[in-house]
């Protein structure tokens, strides 16, 4: 590869990490009005999240063509390859994130006039968590760093502990009062939605490794969630 192939194929790869980062911003903002719209029981504000979904998806096709292209016209090497191929997991994991935001977003709509049947206190916990997860996977990402990667998933049990807490806390008012399932599960839906974001992030973050190491390790061996 000349030295100006070279030069190309690095702002090509570039390029390629931001249209990433962007993808990982416009998530964050999902997740953040998905739980604002559940809180507030803001339909119009779930419409918008659902709406925008597209957006992310689009985002993601237009990455893997890119990523495509790059393989198939600069030969890169080993480590660029790998780069490559995590960057397309990755994005992979970023739509699949999106798509469980969009869901909470639906339930919002489900729910049509019901009260939430609690205040919310631990899912939005679990929000805040999964989005610094997701930020700090993303810094790993681009620092190449599998240590911060492995710090990342090993968050992902304070994610599972407060899904099994909220588990556990609409179990108990279904069982006292059958009349609330329907506004239990809506809720539980909504936490399962963020539990599986979480898992998503440890996806991330074993690519973040990949790219690194050539290695791939499973980094999800924290306790489950009972659904």
């Amino acid at each position: 590869m000349t030295k100006q192939i070279r030069s190309t194929f690095k702002h090509d790869l570039q390029v390629m990490q931001d249209d990433v980062l962007r993808m990982s911003s416009w998530l964050d903002s999902a997740i953040q009005r998905a739980l604002r719209a559940l809180a507030d029981r803001n339909a119009d504000l779930a419409r918008q999240v659902i709406a925008d979904d597209a957006q992310i998806n689009a985002q993601r096709f237009h990455i893997e063509e890119a990523c495509i292209r790059l393989i198939a016209t600069q030969q890169p090497t080993a480590s660029d390859l790998r780069a490559i191929v995590a960057a397309m997991n990755i994005i992979s994991d970023l739509e699949r994130m999106a798509d469980h935001a969009a869901g909470i977003a639906r339930i919002v709509l489900r729910m049509g006039d019901e009260p939430l049947l609690k205040p919310l206190v631990d899912m939005p916990r679990m929000a805040d968590i999964c989005r610094d997860m997701t930020h700090a996977a993303l810094d790993a990402y681009v620092a190449r760093d599998a240590d911060a990667a492995k710090r990342v998933a090993a968050r992902d049990d304070e994610v599972d502990n407060l899904y099994n807490q909220i588990f556990r806390e609409l179990l108990s008012f279904m069982v006292e009062d059958p009349r609330t399932t329907s506004r239990a599960l809506y809720l539980l839906f909504a936490a399962h939605n963020l539990e599986r974001i979480g898992d998503r992030v440890t996806n991330i973050a074993e690519r973040v490794i990949f790219m690194e190491s050539g290695e791939m390790h499973e980094l999800s061996a924290g306790p489950q969630a009972p659904i």
